[in-house]
């Protein structure tokens, strides 16, 4: 094993390409715009871990987080929110560009597993990561291995219906993975925007200021919200009981989702005494190119 592993987390947007040591401190971060095609993406990613090895180790390892997963049986991507990826063999293509072993893994077991092992739940056994922005994923981390499943779908809790469900919140919002009701469509940020400022909006920058400063609209979005998060992480204690949930993504920024949503999980989870930590992350926009390095121990 080399001492420098080498993260890559792939975005919509952007890559970006961080070299950890073996302390988990990071000797490098770069990034470069997403090409936004399959063919010079790979050269893209190429040209940064050539890059990032000359700075460390030619042998540092390589793994990479992206929006989506890989496939056991056919070894493409599926559910990849940047659909030009979907059904191609992206970890083989890349093994062959670089020239050695690369692990590809769900962005959000990336988030999950860099919290887990040396960020805000360091030294939990069970971690469920959650990443609250644009859309929202999950990841689940056991004694700092990922947990994938059969299908490479564990954790995928922004695509389970919302829980104790309400009168109010019919009818069920559409999502784009052809279900209705989804935890994504009612916990994303856009979201938590539209609860406050109405449909169409994306941003939720101010929101905790204008509630502080008695803006109706504010405080009842938030309400709405917290108590909606409250129920979807009540279903995770009562499906996985993890001994903490991490949250990330820009709306984990809020600071007082973490005691009124603890508050809400621990009435609906089924044990009389709710003993899972409500955590923010620790390393924020670092988690995914970290955890991605931290694919291999």
């Amino acid at each position: 094993m080399s001492d420098y592993r080498l993260g890559i987390d792939l975005g919509g947007t952007k890559i970006e390409i961080a070299a950890l040591d073996s302390k988990g401190d990071i000797l490098l971060r770069h990034r470069e715009a997403n090409p936004g095609t399959y063919d010079a993406l790979l050269v893209k990613i190429a040209e940064m871990v050539q890059f990032a090895r000359a700075k460390t180790s030619p042998v540092a390892t390589v793994g990479i987080g992206i929006p989506g997963a890989i496939d056991a049986r056919t070894r493409c991507v599926k559910n990849a929110n940047a659909t030009w990826l979907n059904g191609k063999p992206f970890g083989d293509d890349l093994e062959r560009a670089l020239g050695c072993a690369v692990r590809v893994e769900n962005d959000a077991n990336c988030f999950a597993l860099s919290e887990a092992i040396d960020g805000a739940a360091k030294g939990r056994k069970i971690v469920f990561g959650v990443i609250l922005g644009s859309g929202v994923g999950g990841g689940i981390v056991v004694n700092n291995e990922p947990l994938t499943g059969l299908h490479h779908i564990a954790g995928e809790w922004g695509h389970i219906p919302l829980p104790w469900v309400r009168a109010e919140e019919f009818p069920m919002p559409k999502c784009f993975c052809g279900n209705e009701g989804c935890i994504e469509r009612f916990l994303c940020g856009s979201a938590l925007a539209e609860l406050w400022k109405g449909p169409g909006e994306r941003s939720t920058h101010g929101i905790e200021v204008a509630a502080e400063q008695g803006d109706a609209a504010a405080l009842k979005a938030l309400d709405i919200y917290t108590e909606r998060l409250g129920r979807a992480c009540a279903l995770v204690v009562n499906m996985l009981d993890p001994d903490a949930i991490v949250l990330g993504g820009g709306v984990s920024n809020l600071e007082e989702l973490y005691p009124r949503v603890r508050e809400v999980m621990t009435r609906y989870a089924i044990t009389p005494e709710c003993n899972t930590e409500l955590l923010k992350n620790m390393h924020g926009d670092s988690s995914g190119v970290r955890g991605a390095a931290w694919l291999w121990g």
